[in-house]
């Protein structure tokens, strides 16, 4: 989408802002992006009353909008403000034009339309008013404003709520996205089924904006997808997610006089090295300073880049501290030929339900090298032998022990009674071709003695950066979120991550055991 005015024009009128005349300054108020400048009023984080006036990363994105916007970005960099008074421009502007911001939540939606879409709308100056009434255009007083909501004499509207499903819109805002994602995944889902539906292709624009939330729901793959064809360069459709990246280091405002954390300085070398970005002395106190309060969650508030957005851990994750130790150690590289003589073992869930997850490692030494991670639903028992067979002989791996969960000893209606463990001894017939293994079973334990067992096991693991879906399956399993509450339950949410983390769960109590039986051999010597 081309920006719909002169861009270069209205800033030459900034610029010069105090030499015009009265009928350059008439001339000027048809250009949006000077009265983004000159014409609302917001309230600053004292309560002040200030002119708006967009920063630098908010007029980068105004030139790079497309139809289809997702913005990640540093906390307090005001998009959500600046989309709100973009679009309030827009209905004043253009007949019938009809806008919606989503919230995460009632009060959120509340304080936006109260103090940035009314509050601007209110405070235009009358004399504003005069000069465009002198290109021929009076501004549209409202006809209703219940419900968080503007409806307007010229037809046009703008709403801020926590859904939407109505008619037909010409611009969606949705904030803090991400946010909605991670707690509120039904409601993510409507707005993209539901929201999302009521833009049109043709001319209609969606921006999502937020923090990461972890390495779960549609922001997160929204933002990867629209991260790739980026890089990648490639053309965007009407469709297409376009990325917008903003980073903390971008604002002027956020450097200080102080001291520099020593326990930060590896962590600015490898900016500059990894990413080009040079930090001044004051950009890294400021950062510093923000550190010793946040910790580990500055990389999800204040990112430096994309990638590390994202490695912020999930709020309310089983495993977080584990997976930043992972992250911060470098644990996840690519070592499927390293140390090739070992045994490999496979961990299986096969049994517990219709999803199914497999992982593939090998102990070397006191690690435990996580070398392979496949899932899949809707196949049979044959399938996963065929893999893991498969699987073996592409990699020349010598094939170690294979772990099914107790249930595999549950009898099956429809197989003369026999087990799964009993029917893959005997060997099952799938392509056209019979596959067998003997599992081992995993003797039965409580979910949260098994989620413990992994808590300590991870600290030992090392991963191939190939099982990238099972990892991102170990991040995102999470307990379920009491939305009347407010807090986390302590039961783990069931949802796509489980059956990853099941079957790797199962491979801790495998682990446990082993590793209990080895110390007692010890003890007996």
């Amino acid at each position: 989408m081309q920006v719909s005015d002169n861009h270069l024009q209205a800033k030459r009128y900034l610029d010069s802002l105090d030499t015009l005349g009265y009928d350059e300054l008439a001339d000027a108020m048809t250009y949006k992006w000077f009265r983004l400048n000159v014409m609302y009023h917001i309230k600053n984080k004292p309560g002040k009353k200030v002119l708006f006036q967009p920063n630098q990363e908010q007029e980068d994105f105004y030139c790079g909008q497309h139809n289809r916007d997702i913005i990640l970005k540093a906390r307090q960099l005001g998009f959500t403000t600046f989309k709100m008074i973009s679009d309030l421009d827009d209905c004043l502007f253009i007949e019938n034009f009809s806008a919606g911001c989503i919230c995460h939540n009632m009060d959120s939606a509340k304080d936006i339309f109260r103090n940035k879409i009314k509050f601007a709308y209110n405070n235009i100056a009358e004399e504003q008013r005069l000069l465009i009434s002198e290109i021929g255009y009076d501004i549209p007083t409202p006809t209703s404003d219940k419900g968080n909501a503007y409806v307007f004499s010229n037809g046009s509207s703008i709403k801020v709520g926590t859904s939407y499903r109505g008619d037909t819109l010409q611009s969606l805002h949705v904030s803090e996205f991400g946010k909605i994602c991670k707690k509120y995944p039904d409601k993510a889902t409507e707005i993209v089924t539901g929201a999302f539906e009521s833009v049109p292709a043709d001319g209609g624009i969606i921006t999502l904006e937020s923090t990461a939330e972890g390495k779960e729901g549609y922001f997160f793959k929204y933002c990867t997808e629209a991260k790739r064809l980026n890089d990648l360069n490639k053309t965007l459709s009407v469709l297409d997610f376009k990325f917008h990246f903003f980073s903390w280091w971008l604002r002027p405002e956020y450097s200080i006089d102080g001291e520099i954390s020593p326990a930060l300085i590896k962590y600015f070398d490898e900016l500059e090295a990894k990413h080009g970005i040079a930090l001044s002395d004051g950009q890294k106190a400021w950062y510093s300073a923000k550190w010793k309060v946040l910790g580990d969650d500055m990389r999800r508030e204040y990112p430096s880049t994309p990638k590390e957005a994202f490695e912020q851990s999930i709020e309310g994750a089983y495993y977080a501290n584990q997976f930043l130790d992972i992250y911060k150690d470098g644990r996840i590289l690519d070592i499927s030929g390293y140390d090739n003589q070992g045994n490999v073992h496979v961990q299986s869930d096969i049994g517990v339900g219709d999803s199914t997850a497999l992982w593939f490692y090998r102990l070397v030494g006191k690690e435990v090298h996580i070398l392979h991670y496949h899932s899949n639903s809707g196949e049979g028992l044959g399938y996963y032998l065929k893999h893991i067979e498969e699987k073996m002989l592409k990699m020349k791996w010598k094939i170690g022990k294979i772990y099914g969960p107790h249930d595999m000893n549950n009898r099956e209606f429809g197989s003369n009674a026999k087990t799964r463990k009993q029917l893959a001894s005997e060997g099952v017939e799938y392509m056209g071709k019979t596959y067998r293994a003997n599992f081992e079973i995993v003797p039965k334990l409580g979910i949260d003695d098994g989620i413990q067992l992994v808590r300590t096991l991870l600290p030992r693991c090392v991963f191939d950066e190939s099982c990238s879906e099972g990892i991102l399956a170990l991040e995102s399993y999470k307990k379920q979120w009491n939305d009347k509450l407010g807090c986390w339950r302590d039961t783990p949410l069931h949802d796509w991550a489980s059956d990853g983390a099941d079957s790797f769960r199962y491979l801790a109590v495998t682990e446990n055991k082993r590793s209990s039986a080895t110390t007692a051999r010890r003890m007996i010597v």
